[in-house]
């Protein structure tokens, strides 16, 4: 009997067991449905949500990273071929271009008359809207969903409550209708200052529209932009637009790559003024509607949002590059499997909040995300540094098949001097030895190596790698600062930096003059545990020379206030690249920016200005990448090196990791539609995370056991008093 009932239970818990295991194996601790881990979903995050999804408004990173994948500009960067190459998106070709006089006749290229370039875009025919209740209508053309009542919207908490969707053709005029929402104020679109000088007739239409979009809205009404003409916007026809610009600029076809020019259509803009829709945060900036190859489909910025492959999306095809190319970029060959295969490869996209750094780590780890940045905290336990410099995996990393991408992001982040400072400003020949004194103390080698984890070049010039006019080796080597030696750079000894200093009247950090030490004051908004290290660091560089660094900290709006005033000394700023074009860096020194001048609105916030300069800048904004233009940039590089504005600081490197079942991970730090060239393994991510995450059930078993060896005396001992119980009843009868 008692054999029967512990075999019986032990049978019944190693079933239990079992079914357990075979049940939870693969999601014991896995944030992820079993079935979609073995799918093509990729598995992301996002630390914090992003706040606007409207293109017109949107220009953050997190948000691009978004609707990049949702909105189509005309225009894309190819996603293998480096230097950047622009290919067509949504456009059957390239734009044309045609450059003309002031009455509008057409003229040569190269014309001293030319007034005017107008950019012809032609349009595909074959690219649809996803689907979307905004572009349900009525049979006069109204729209269905565009006057809803209250009883309507009782009912609608989400766009899926809607009962109907439809969708449309890409048409010309949505790219006009793009342009029309950034030129209205109200909508706060940072590169309207941009455009403004460049796209014919956008500065009084902005002024107009303006107005009649605040009278609407006092008004509580919808407005439609559609009626409103950009005289230097035209609508061919369906699938053609012009747009006319301002003199010649082509970096014009850079902005086209941005979501700034995605298509608007007008449904998705009336449908979504609906006051009872917007309090129900259902709005343009929280649900995008655009053609591209993924729809949002949830967006729940405390915990998860969803993209889903859409439907509707056109033909498109993973690029094809030669061999000879490849190799010519270092491209590996495992990225041109895929050539010529129809995107997108992943069918959905799940990112969930991740708030902290290391529960986010150990995720990936775990596999359960797909991909990871390096957070200091996990840099060490992920890449090893060689004596000379080179970045590769620890053993741990690649042990799990874990690979490693990088590469230096087109991006600047430099110490800015004010150049119309008293005391560190000025084009005489002993402020330029100051600054040039300063520049060569700090050790922007040993700043990347103890701050960035190596994670970055020292830079020579404003203009980083990957940008024309950015030379590599002994040409590309800023000359103040560094001697050329042994076929590396060296950068110059201190005692090369003190007799600067003495020169421009200050050995050892004491002025000649006053005999007293010179201070320098250096405004920042930092004022983190981490900032303060940077501090004293900062400081001991300085003090090197002698100099007195006195650290201002303030909030960043009072900063901004000092930079747009010229209340500062000694700063520090970035600039990431809108477009790859050097352009786009030297206008940040361009005399015609500077703040002071500018009533605060010039981004040259050292406000340096050197005639010379400036001439070679206003012939070279203009000019397509040709020597002629390099020998101009390289003499500008000359320039500023010489009167040195800035410490140039360094262009930092971004470094990924990603797991052997996530492939075509490329570095593009201007392509921001990368996400459909990437295809997932599910099969073998699932066989991955079931490897790794095994559950430990031997201390569960012995728990189990331990309370049946507990329980059996206890049963015994009841079996043995029913039956004393019974024995007696047995003989009380008798």
């Amino acid at each position: 009997m008692k054999n029967r009932f512990l075999s019986t239970l032990l049978l019944l818990v190693l079933l239990a067991l079992t079914a357990t295991i075979n049940t939870y194996a693969n999601v014991w601790n896995s944030p992820h449905h079993a079935d979609k881990v073995k799918q093509d979903i990729l598995f992301s995050s996002f630390s914090a949500p992003p706040k606007h999804l409207d293109p017109v408004i949107s220009y953050s990173s997190n948000e691009w990273s978004i609707i990049s994948q949702i909105y189509e500009p005309p225009l894309q960067y190819n996603y293998l071929k480096r230097p950047y190459e622009l290919e067509p998106l949504t456009l059957t070709t390239m734009p044309s271009v045609r450059y003309l006089d002031a009455e509008n006749n057409e003229v040569d290229k190269a014309s001293t008359a030319v007034v005017y370039s107008e950019y012809r875009l032609t349009l595909r025919n074959d690219i649809r809207y996803q689907n979307h209740p905004a572009f349900v209508k009525n049979n006069d053309g109204s729209l269905l969903y565009g006057d809803l009542s209250a009883d309507t919207l009782d009912t609608i908490n989400h766009l899926d409550d809607f009962p109907q969707t439809a969708s449309r053709s890409l048409h010309a005029a949505d790219y006009e209708y793009a342009i029309k929402r950034m030129a209205v104020r109200q909508n706060h679109s940072p590169i309207l200052g941009s455009m403004l000088p460049y796209i014919v007739g956008l500065e009084d239409y902005s002024k107009t529209i303006t107005d009649f979009a605040k009278a609407h809205k006092e008004k509580k009404q919808a407005f439609d932009l559609r009626p409103h003409a950009i005289s230097g916007v035209k609508v061919v026809n369906e699938h053609t637009l012009t747009i006319k610009i301002k003199g010649r600029y082509p970096q014009f076809l850079y902005w086209l790559t941005m979501n700034f020019f995605a298509p608007i259509p007008w449904e998705a803009d009336l449908f979504y003024q609906q006051a009872g829709l917007i309090k129900k945060n259902l709005t343009l900036d929280f649900f995008p509607v655009g053609t591209g190859p993924y729809t949002l489909v949830e967006n729940n910025p405390n915990k998860q949002m969803r993209l889903l492959a859409n439907p509707n999306y056109h033909d498109a095809f993973y690029p094809s590059i030669t061999t000879e190319q490849a190799a010519a970029t270092a491209i590996p060959v495992e990225l041109l499997a895929d050539a010529g295969k129809k995107l997108p490869f992943i069918s959905e996209v799940i990112y969930s909040l991740e708030k902290e750094n290391i529960p986010l780590w150990n995720k990936f780890l775990q596999g359960y995300y797909d991909a990871s940045g390096i957070s200091s905290e996990a840099f060490d336990q992920a890449v090893q540094v060689s004596s000379a410099g080179t970045m590769g995996l620890t053993q741990e990393m690649q042990d799990k098949g874990i690979q490693l991408r990088g590469s230096v992001k087109p991006t600047i982040f430099y110490m800015a001097f004010n150049m119309v400072d008293k005391v560190i400003g000025g084009y005489s020949e002993s402020a330029k030895k100051m600054r040039q004194a300063i520049s060569i103390a700090l050790n922007e080698e040993e700043y990347i190596s103890i701050f960035t984890n190596e994670r970055g070049i020292a830079a020579q010039g404003p203009i980083p790698p990957s940008i024309f006019g950015y030379e590599e080796g002994e040409a590309g080597t800023n000359n103040v600062v560094y001697n050329w030696q042994q076929g590396k750079r060296i950068r110059k000894p201190l005692a090369d930096a003190k007799r600067l200093l003495a020169e421009a009247g200050y050995p050892n950090g004491i002025s000649a003059s006053t005999g007293k030490p010179l201070v320098l004051h250096y405004d920042t908004t930092a004022t983190g545990p981490d900032d303060r290290a940077i501090m004293d660091w900062q400081r001991k560089q300085f003090n090197k020379l002698g100099i007195q660094l006195v650290i201002r900290a303030t909030d960043y709006n009072r900063f901004q206030d000092k930079i747009r005033k010229g209340k500062t000394q000694v700063f520090s700023w970035g600039w990431n690249a809108d477009y790859p074009d050097p352009e786009n860096f030297l206008f940040l020194l361009y005399g015609g920016n500077a703040a002071v001048t500018t009533n605060g609105s010039g981004i040259n916030s050292s406000n340096y200005q050197n005639p010379e300069f400036d001439r070679l800048f206003n012939e070279i904004k203009t000019m397509e990448n040709t020597p002629v233009r390099a020998e101009k940039i390289k003499q500008m590089l000359a320039i500023v090196r010489q009167d040195a504005p800035w410490v140039w600081g360094f262009h930092p490197k971004s470094l990924s990791l990603f797991h052997r079942w996530f492939h075509n991970v490329w570095p593009n730090e201007m392509a921001n539609n990368a996400l459909k060239y990437r295809r997932i393994d599910g099969e073998q991510r699932a066989q991955q995370q079931q490897q790794w995450n095994q559950p430990v059930i031997w201390p569960l078993i012995l728990f189990v056991l331990f309370i049946i060896f507990m329980i059996y005396p206890l049963f015994r001992a009841y079996r043995a008093r029913q039956t004393t119980v019974i024995s007696n009843n047995q003989q009380g009868n008798r």
